[in-house]
């Protein structure tokens, strides 16, 4: 099998990148409207709306009042943790099969899909919102690479693009990010010989996610220690890239 050259990894990141960024404004819509929908009942009137907004103003999630007042370290902190557990959750589902499932790069693809969803959302907070400088960031983080991130095919990224987010606009909730995320997994399974560079977790997750089962919950937690690695990495790379 030929070697997966730089143009590989670009042509691959360029659509994964482009997708996340739907994909990030799903994730900030669902959660006010998961707190909206659970607070107003149908016939409230003009003063129950009124006061639902106030207290959704208050609540630190994107999109809200709070959410402008945070800072930076703040906001990385929330992406880490609301979006870092729920695509965790999504990469050591496969761990049920244990020693089996560690051994399909499926699993490999979902956690590094995952990890390349929130460094596009810490990208964002530190000024880094071109397609570009989010496709340099994921090859050094994932793949230790340094590339350029310049356009392969367009006409090709733009339909790939299109595919990748079709299932935002059809299906609600989780299930769309769901298979949204399930889609950008498949994306990066092209890059197998690739995806064990990813941060991993440490030695005794892995050992954990070996055993059926209850392979998921250290395939979990080893997901979410790696997520530690995702940051410091991303960092180190905001550090010397620029804006």
């Amino acid at each position: 099998m030929p070697a997966i050259s730089d143009r590989d990894v670009v042509r691959a990141l360029r659509p994964f990148v482009r997708a996340t960024g739907p994909l990030l404004d799903t994730l900030r819509t669902a959660q006010l409207s998961a707190l909206r929908d659970r607070s107003l009942e149908r016939d409230a009137d003009r003063r129950a709306v009124d006061r639902l907004w106030d207290q959704l103003a208050k609540v630190k999630a994107p999109g809200t009042a709070a959410w402008t007042a945070m800072g930076v370290a703040e906001r990385d902190a929330w992406w880490l943790n609301r979006v870092g557990r729920l695509v965790s959750l999504l990469a050591a589902l496969p761990g049920v099969g244990g020693a089996l499932a560690d051994r399909l790069p499926i699993q490999s693809a979902l956690g590094a899909a995952g990890q390349g969803l929130v460094l596009s959302a810490l990208a964002g907070e530190h000024g880094f919102g071109s397609v570009e400088n989010r496709v340099r960031l994921l090859a050094f983080v994932l793949f230790q690479r340094t590339v350029d991130g310049r356009v392969v095919d367009a006409s090709a990224e733009d339909r790939e693009t299109a595919e990748l987010t079709s299932e935002l606009g059809q299906r609600s909730g989780l299930r769309g990010i769901g298979r949204t995320v399930w889609k950008l997994a498949k994306v990066l399974w092209a890059l197998e010989d690739e995806l064990d560079k990813r941060p991993q977790g440490r030695f005794y997750h892995q050992a954990l996610g070996m055993l059926p089962v209850v392979g998921v919950v250290g395939d979990y937690f080893g997901e979410r220690s790696a997520l530690k690695r995702v940051q410091r990495a991303a960092y180190e790379w905001f550090a010397t890239a620029g804006g």
